[in-house]
């Protein structure tokens, strides 16, 4: 009898609410395979009460145990970004020197999936990167991405045009796999949550002119809020029902959180929300009239779920996306002629059914095969570049 084959020990990192929406429904399957030895790492805004502690969440959805790294510092600033990498390298240094997982998962480009990234590379733990290739060329995010795309040995490319730039990086083209955004795997495996459902959750009504509200600070402007003097100028002459989404823990996000709330003490009807799970945020841009500032959800998700994108400044500049964004300048005029446009029936009509360029929902299963399956060992470690003459 042939003996059985020791678990795959997997490691899975995630820092905040901005990965954990796209881990999911890959975590659920990894702790359900029975080949797996699932390890969750939490850092950054996940263990922080002022961004609504949502490490808890992995907890709550039945996950195993994980090990949490507290490194996020209570700062506004970009020295206490800078300082978070160096805390969150030391707590990974020794908990993952101490677990010695078989491959690590990171996915995109925030900044401090820098420190497991640097860690398994002194390690020699072979790392599998989601959502590089992709541009952003308004935020560090960009260089964090292409830098753990180079540190990487296994690639999860979330658009066609994604999988083409990380091989024309030097990445040879067996590692690297078109899978399409895990996050899309939540609108086709979990039912979405009514609006009186929503409603009901949130403690809040939603019209016909509910307009979802997200910006995050711009991490490559010395001044990272400055966009924001635009947004909310455009807002205040708009006749609508605002919901606000807390920003990321970047720089700048104290000082946009104080302007919302400025804002909504002359505008009592909206509201600011510290944090959603996955599944009630994708719910209420379902059934909302429009998203608007710079957050990723609005190029990824968004598409699916036929929703008018108002994109704002240049944070997302370069990024892959489907016709229901609307591109506009940092400008109180242009934000407000988008949103007129993105709330007009004709717009709304032309975007349904739109073909999504980040896939159909299968992600995750794809993800946990390649994890699973690739033979680890020197091939997968040991990179070269095809176009480098041997």
């Amino acid at each position: 009898m042939k003996p059985r084959s020791k678990p795959r020990k997997i490691a899975v990192v995630t820092t905040s609410r901005a990965d954990a929406g796209h881990l999911h429904w890959i975590l659920k399957d990894l702790a359900a395979h029975p080949q797996v030895d699932l390890r969750i790492i939490s850092i950054g805004a996940h263990l922080s009460p002022e961004f609504g502690h949502t490490g808890k969440e992995l907890y709550r959805r039945g996950l195993p145990p994980h090990v949490a790294i507290e490194c996020l510092l209570s700062s506004d600033t970009d020295v206490g970004m800078a300082k978070t990498i160096g805390v969150a390298t030391l707590g990974l240094a020794d908990a993952m020197g101490e677990m010695r997982p078989d491959i690590i998962l990171l996915t995109a480009d925030r900044y401090e999936m820098l420190a497991p990234a640097t860690v398994a590379l002194a390690l020699r733990i072979p790392i599998a990167h989601i959502e590089g290739g992709e541009i952003s060329e308004g935020a560090i995010d960009d260089a964090v991405r292409n830098a753990i795309t180079k540190m990487a040995h296994l690639h999860f490319a979330c658009t066609q045009n994604a999988r083409e730039r990380i091989i024309h990086m030097g990445e040879e083209p067996w590692r690297v796999h078109f899978t399409g955004s895990p996050s899309l795997d939540q609108l086709r495996r979990n039912r979405p949550l009514t609006r009186a459902q929503v409603e009901s959750q949130l403690n809040l009504s939603i019209t016909r002119k509910t307009i979802v509200v997200v910006h995050h600070p711009v991490t490559l402007l010395r001044d990272t809020t400055r966009e924001s003097t635009a947004l909310f100028a455009a807002l205040s002459q708009i006749d609508a029902h605002f919901i606000f989404v807390y920003p990321n823990a970047d720089a700048g996000s104290h000082t946009l959180i104080a302007r919302t709330e400025s804002f909504l003490a002359h505008h009592p009807s909206g509201r600011l929300l510290v944090n959603l799970d996955h599944r009630l945020y994708l719910s209420l841009l379902r059934h909302s009239a429009a998203l608007v500032g710079n957050s990723s959800s609005g190029i990824i998700e968004a598409a699916s779920l036929g929703l008018p994108v108002v994109n704002i400044g240049i944070r997302q500049k370069g990024r892959d996306h489907a016709a229901n964004v609307l591109n506009v300048p940092a400008s109180a005029g242009a934000i407000r002629t988008a949103i007129a446009q993105a709330l007009s029936p004709k717009f709304r009509k032309s975007i349904q059914h739109l073909a999504n360029p980040y896939g159909d929902g299968h992600s995750s299963e794809q993800i946990v095969e390649l994890l699973t399956t690739i033979p680890l060992g020197e091939k997968l470690l040991f990179k070269r570049n095809p176009r480098v003459p041997r």
